[in-house]
């Protein structure tokens, strides 16, 4: 009886692999793909601007956490707030034209506590070594 829940239980580690390394190369495309359409946008108007290039920053920001993902398991928060910092920063350089005065500060007060919570993280993972997990044994 032992045996069969371990087939399954491996079969079942199969399935949640499989479906997790599909699911990355389809991210990762998609990234590639938004990030080249965008650039061929800019090459074709023959025009780049802040914006734009914030934009490939986060387009490259989002394919370097498929990539760390891709390679070691674990989802990079860390990138999620640098994306975040990052669309925040686009749309403040975007709208400030269009902006009301007092949305300005919040704006700015989000990036600052998404960079607190970046330097958080940071500190954290300097202070605490996460690499010494313990490690699942198959059996």
């Amino acid at each position: 009886m032992e045996e069969k829940a371990s087939l399954v239980d491996r079969f079942g580690r199969w399935l949640v692999d499989g479906f997790e390394l599909l699911a990355l190369f389809v991210i990762g495309a998609t990234v590639v793909w938004a990030g080249a359409t965008e650039y061929l946008d800019m090459v074709r108007d023959g025009r780049v601007g802040l914006d734009d290039i914030l934009l490939l920053f986060i387009y490259l920001e989002l394919g370097a956490m498929v990539g760390i993902y891709f390679k070691t398991n674990r989802l990079p928060v860390l990138f999620l707030l640098y994306v975040a910092i990052t669309a925040l920063t686009r749309f403040l350089v975007i709208e400030i034209k269009d902006l009301a005065a007092d949305n300005v500060p919040a704006i700015t007060g989000s990036i600052l506590i998404l960079v607190l919570a970046a330097l958080g993280l940071q500190y954290a993972a300097s202070r605490f070594d996460t690499a010494r997990e313990p490690k699942v044994t198959e059996h």
